[in-house]
C-alpha cells in the first residue's frame, strides 16, 4: 500500500524527489500512512475542496480492504 500512494504522489508532485511515504502498524491491526511532499506541491496533493486527496484515500481503502485491514492516510 506504500508502494501505491508513493506512486500517485510522486505522479502528481512537481518535485517527485521530495515524495517520502512512512508506514507505521498501529496494535489494532490498522495501518497508517504518512505522506510527506514539499511544501509546493501540497496544494496539489490535496486538491481543490480536499477531491484529490478523497481519492487517494479511497483507493487505499480498496487496497486495504484486500489485504483484511484498514488504512488511515496522513499528509504531513
Amino acid at each position: 500500500m506504500k508502494e501505491l500512494v508513493e506512486y500517485i504522489a510522486k505522479s502528481i508532485a512537481s518535485h517527485p524527489e521530495d515524495v517520502k511515504v512512512t508506514e507505521e502498524e498501529q496494535g489494532d491491526g490498522r495501518i497508517v500512512l504518512r505522506l510527506e511532499v514539499a511544501e509546493d506541491d501540497k496544494g496539489k496533493i490535496i486538491g481543490r475542496h480536499g477531491h484529490v486527496a478523497q481519492s487517494i484515500r479511497s483507493l487505499l481503502r480498496v487496497a486495504a480492504v484486500k489485504r483484511d485491514t484498514r488504512a488511515m492516510l496522513e499528509i504531513v
